[in-house]
């Protein structure tokens, strides 16, 4: 039997927060280390799947299709560049309203990566914004979560609530379940206001902040549009350099996550 992949659910119900950025941007720095990484799409509008530079209406074949047993997640893969990319559209949206009256529905997902856990070093699951069952999916599959957060006053109300629907999760669905920690998104180091958000999120919910912070860059608002990471977009800028840190961070083992 060979190693299995570290599932990592990046989650955060705010929206705008750089989540999908961060889970394509991790994945290519971890492709970048020589990792076979296969990044998730779980989220029903597709950013992921669009900042890969594909058009989720156009997918043969998606997670929805997997979902709903028509297809496995080898068939509904894509390689782009060494980054394999499991794709969603909108028909994901209907599939969640299948699952809330499928028994096992917490499990979708979990069961559908078995077949391909042990051909990946990671899998990275970009998690909807929002705590419904596609999300509770992504939690229950992964082995840690990754909280991306952006560095402003009212960005991180809702992680005492992402913490709580975790509990229900440990205690119900997937009781090994870890938070690794905090990405810092969007951060613009000449505020104070910047570097208290983070601090606070360290003091108030006892998590790690992992990696420099991903500094506010054009560059990573222009990559989703030319179909790039920012590091294949503008591979030495701070940004891709802070995402590359960031990688090195998650390659080592979780010691000191949050339990």
């Amino acid at each position: 039997m060979g190693r299995r992949a570290r599932v990592i659910a990046l989650a955060n119900q705010k929206g705008g927060v750089a989540k999908t950025t961060t889970t394509h941007s991790l994945g290519a720095a971890l492709v970048e280390l020589g990792q076979r990484v296969l990044v998730v799409d779980l989220d029903p509008q597709a950013c992921l799947t669009y900042s890969a530079g594909l058009d989720p209406d156009v997918l043969d074949t998606s997670l929805h299709d997997v979902v709903l047993g028509r297809a496995t997640v080898a068939e509904a893969t894509v390689d782009i560049e060494g980054l394999h990319l499991l794709g969603a559209n909108i028909d994901l949206a209907g599939a969640e309203i299948h699952l809330v009256s499928r028994t096992g529905r917490e499990y979708v997902l979990k069961r559908a990566l078995e077949p391909v856990i042990e051909r990946y070093d990671f899998v990275l699951v970009d998690c909807p914004p929002s705590l419904g069952i596609l999300t509770i999916n992504g939690l229950t599959a992964a082995d840690e979560v990754l909280i991306p957060l952006q560095c402003e006053t009212l960005s991180h109300r809702g992680v005492g609530q992402l913490l709580e629907t975790i509990g229900d999760v440990r205690s119900y669905t997937n009781p090994d379940l870890v938070v690794r920690g905090v990405v810092a998104t969007m951060f613009d180091g000449r505020t104070r206001l910047a570097q208290e958000v983070v601090a606070s999120v360290g003091e108030q919910y006892g998590l790690e902040v992992l990696g420099p912070p991903v500094p506010k860059s054009v560059k990573v608002a222009e990559a989703p549009g030319h179909g790039r990471s920012v590091l294949g977009h503008a591979p030495r800028s701070k940004a891709a350099e802070a995402y590359r840190a960031l990688a090195a961070v998650v390659l080592a083992p979780a010691e000191g996550a949050s339990a």
